[in-house]
């Protein structure tokens, strides 16, 4: 469970990082699709986040070990790893190959 927490802190603060990026670095250096993409990935890792510490809250809460919300805590890592991971690796990169994983 405390990697569930550990998780959570940094994906929280990886979102507060990249939206600062995007507002005011990147905004002079990147396109706007450049920058349309990457609020996409913070605006869903973001969701993601919130869900997950939900999830993990509502896992500390219950008399019984439930395996059904670690298995969903695990689906919403993949999702933010895959879905926002590859829309970041593609607008800083431009390999094509991370643009079909979303």
């Amino acid at each position: 469970m405390n990697f569930f927490w550990i998780f959570i802190a940094l994906g929280g603060a990886l979102v507060v990082i990249m939206d600062a990026m995007s507002e005011h670095i990147l905004k002079g250096i990147m396109q706007v699709e450049d920058i349309t993409r990457i609020q996409t990935a913070i605006t869903y890792q973001m969701y993601h986040t919130l869900m997950i510490a939900i999830l993990a809250m509502c896992s500390q809460r219950v008399s019984f070990k439930s395996r059904s919300i670690d298995q969903s805590i695990w689906l919403f890592i993949a999702g933010i790893v895959l879905f926002s991971g590859s829309l970041y690796l593609y607008t800083f990169t431009k390999l094509q190959g991370f643009f079909f994983i979303t």
